[in-house]
This record gives structure tokens, C-alpha cells and sequence, in this order.
């Protein structure tokens, strides 16, 4: 059901795809095995930990209660003042339950606000045809934006041409979508791969403004991970919408789309709508986990276990010479292994031998309040003979002869 979840990402045949019981920074399988996540976390979306005492709680005060009824639930009102409190520069907010449909429900506004069809974007932005489509016009641009091995198949050929691809921080190929095509938005994710340079979000919102384009932040993944709110805030850039999912709701499902009254008022004028949407559960889970955000401001210290997590990373590099090159926020703390042709072979002998050792580990961690540091020395330890095995191979050892399964896939590539 999720590309990123699927065994053939991190180990092959032998990866324990289901589990029965998560908590903290634990999960245990279905037959009872029990490993110490230092991997993905749930893509992300348990910046306090799995299962989260005083958010499960919340919810289920609301399951209790009825979580559907006729009338609407006033947790919505409450959570959409919340966020509008926390980015002064909006004004109205809607809400979905996933980041793929946040994005779609901003672009349609978007292009309601704006009365123009085209896109130009950078990043991921989910799985809706507006944004694939893109690949009828070149097959390798999503590579480029960061899914390798999707086809454009079911997606109207009718599309081509309305989602334009730039690159990050190369406002150039932005200026040149913008002078050659009548775009009605630009959408972009904050950070992921890399921090923004040379001024480049205030050029893109300048630009944007000198041409009556709708400016969106996609902060589905960066939101809330290193400030309370977007990332864009430490940038001091506003956009004219912005999107957040993932750690809104500590595992709960709830996406919002924030945005300046005259831009979202144009929702009135399209069909913007859904059943369950309508939920109590995901209103209830972000309000308390923005509760506790704001009293604990975690950030600090899943910033700072991000920063010891690449410092561990590297010790083991320079230990057993092995190079690697560090990307993404530390929140979201990534290594590869440049120059080489082994690289996922690396990635899958990591998975492998740290999952004999109650890991669940590859070559990313999105680090969650409950990564304390007895976890990361107790995973440093168990990794340092798995750094030592790369040392051998990096000096002529054959890394597939250690392997006891297929190398892995890339990230998102097509298994079907």
C-alpha cells in the first residue's frame, strides 16, 4: 500500500513486513520479535514515538465520544485556529488525511485562485495525476525530483504539459518555466535533500509575486520536525499556502492546507470535499501533539540526536575507511556511499546484519523524541562491525558473497 514500505526496499525476501505491536522507538513483529527502529519510523510520522501516551488518549476520548456524526466535530475549528496562531500569514486552513491529498487540494485552489492550469514544482508531492503526469513530457523528470522507476500509466495523456519540473536552488530553470509558460502556481518542498542558498526562496517570492503566481511550501515532511510549525519560518520566507502531514498527528491521519484568505476563498468555487475528512480522530491527535510540542519543544533535542547520529555515522567511516557522504535535515539524518558502485549492496548488509541484532536500520534515520542516548550508543555499538565488514569490501571483498538475499531496491523503484 506504500511504495516506501515495501520489503524490497531494505531487505529482500527476509525483511519482517508486518508487525504486530509498536511503542516508543520499538516494534515487534508478527511472531513476536522485537527491534529497536533506528530507520524510517513510520515515514516519519512519530516525531514523539510510537503510541504516544497522552495523544492515544486523546483519541480515544473521541472514539468514545462518537468520532462521526450528522453535524460536524469543533476539533477542526480548534486545530484550524491552532495553525493559523503558529503562521500569522495565513488566514483559513481545510484538512485531509494524507500528504498526497493536501497536495492535490492545493493545487486545485491553486488554480481556482489563479485561473491558470500550469505547475511548475520541485520535490515529491504525492501520487495524484496533476503531478505525475509530469512524466509524459520526460520520463526520467520525477527521477530527477526524487522517484526513479515511475511510469505515467492511467494518467491522461490530456495532462502533459501542466506540470513543469525546476531544479532546487537553481532559480534560473524556474525563471525560464516562468518566462516560457502562463504558470498558475509554484510548489516546492523547503528542505529534504538539502537547506536553501544564496537567497534563493526570497527570489522565488518575489518572483512569485511579480507575477501573480500562487507560491506553496509542501512542508508534509519538514513541518514541525525542526520548528514548531514550518521550516520556512526559520528562513523567514511566507508563501501563500503551505501543507503539513505526517508529524501533525504523531501516526494519526491528518494533513492540513493553510493559506491567505484571497487564495483559499476560491475553494468556494470548486468541489473540495470528503466523508472522512470529517473525522474527529486526526483533529484530535494533531491538537494534542501540537500541545505537547509546545510544551516540550522536542525539536531541540531530535535536532541535536540527528547532529550525534551523523557524527556517529562518520566516526565508523574515518574508523574503518569508508567513505560516505551525509544529505537531508538532521531531523531526517541520511548517508550514502559516494563512489561506489556498491552502494545498495551497502545499504542491504546494513539492513541485514542489523536486523540479526534487533535493528531495524538502512542508511536513514528520522530520528524521534524516544531515539535517547543509551538507543544510539547501544545501535553505534552494534554497528561498528557491520562498518568494518564495508571496510573489507572497500578494499576488495566481494559484498554480495556476504549477502544472504537480493541486493535492495532504490528508493521508490518499481517492484511490479
Amino acid at each position: 500500500m506504500l511504495l516506501a514500505k515495501r520489503p524490497e526496499s531494505f531487505l529482500p525476501d527476509l525483511w519482517p513486513a508486518y508487525f504486530s505491536k509498536a511503542k516508543g522507538c520499538r516494534v515487534w513483529d508478527m511472531d513476536g520479535n522485537e527491534y529497536i527502529d533506528m530507520s524510517i519510523m513510520g515515514i516519519g510520522a512519530h516525531l514523539l514515538g510510537y503510541g504516544h501516551p497522552a495523544v492515544d488518549e486523546a483519541v480515544c476520548k473521541v472514539i468514545a465520544d462518537g468520532n462521526m456524526s450528522t453535524l460536524n466535530g469543533p476539533e477542526e475549528v480548534y486545530l484550524a485556529e491552532k495553525l493559523i496562531e503558529l503562521h500569522p500569514w495565513a488566514d483559513m486552513a481545510r484538512f485531509a488525511r494524507t500528504g498526497s491529498d493536501a497536495n492535490a487540494v492545493a493545487i486545485r485552489i491553486a488554480r481556482a485562485a489563479s485561473g491558470r492550469d500550469k505547475v511548475a514544482f520541485c520535490g515529491f508531492h504525492g501520487w495524484h495525476d496533476w503531478y505525475m503526469s509530469a512524466s509524459h513530457d520526460d520520463k526520467d523528470c520525477l527521477a530527477q525530483q526524487f522517484l526513479p522507476g515511475l511510469e505515467p500509466n492511467g494518467i491522461p495523456k490530456t495532462l502533459s504539459g501542466t506540470a513543469l519540473p525546476f531544479v532546487y536552488n537553481d532559480y534560473a530553470s524556474l525563471e525560464t518555466l516562468v518566462q516560457q509558460h502562463d504558470i498558475g502556481a509554484i510548489k516546492l518542498e523547503i528542505a529534504r535533500h538539502t537547506e536553501p542558498q544564496d537567497g534563493f526562496l526570497h527570489q522565488v517570492r518575489k518572483l512569485a509575486s511579480e507575477r501573480g503566481i500562487v507560491l506553496i511550501f509542501d512542508e508534509c515532511t519538514s513541518g514541525f520536525r525542526e520548528t514548531l510549525g514550518g521550516v520556512h519560518k526559520r528562513y523567514d520566507v511566507e508563501p501563500d499556502m503551505a501543507l503539513f502531514g505526517k508529524t501533525l498527528g504523531n501516526g494519526y491521519a491528518i494533513s492540513a492546507i493553510l493559506g491567505k484568505r484571497q487564495i483559499m476563498e476560491a475553494a468556494q468555487t470548486s468541489l473540495i470535499s470528503s466523508t472522512f475528512w470529517t473525522d474527529r480522530i486526526g483533529p484530535a491527535a494533531a491538537l494534542k501533539t501540537l500541545e505537547i510540542m509546545e510544551q516540550t519543544a522536542p525539536w531541540d533535542a531530535v535536532i541535536r540526536t540527528g547532529f550525534e547520529i551523523r557524527q556517529g555515522w562518520q566516526h565508523l567511516a574515518d574508523k574503518y575507511d569508508v567513505p560516505i557522504r551525509h544529505w537531508g535535515l538532521p531531523s531526517m539524518a541520511r548517508i550514502n556511499f559516494p563512489c561506489t558502485n556498491n552502494g545498495l549492496a551497502y545499504k542491504t548488509l546494513i539492513t541485514q546484519e542489523m536486523l540479526a541484532r534487533g535493528y531495524l536500520a538502512a542508511n536513514s534515520v528520522f530520528v524521534c523524541i524516544e531515539h535517547r542516548p543509551d538507543i544510539i550508543a547501544g545501535f553505534f555499538e552494534a554497528l561498528d562491525p557491520v562498518f568494518a565488514l564495508i571496510g573489507e569490501c572497500e578494499h576488495g571483498r566481494d559484498v554480495t558473497a556476504l549477502l544472504k538475499g537480493p541486493v535492495c531496491h532504490g528508493s521508490f523503484k518499481r517492484v511490479n
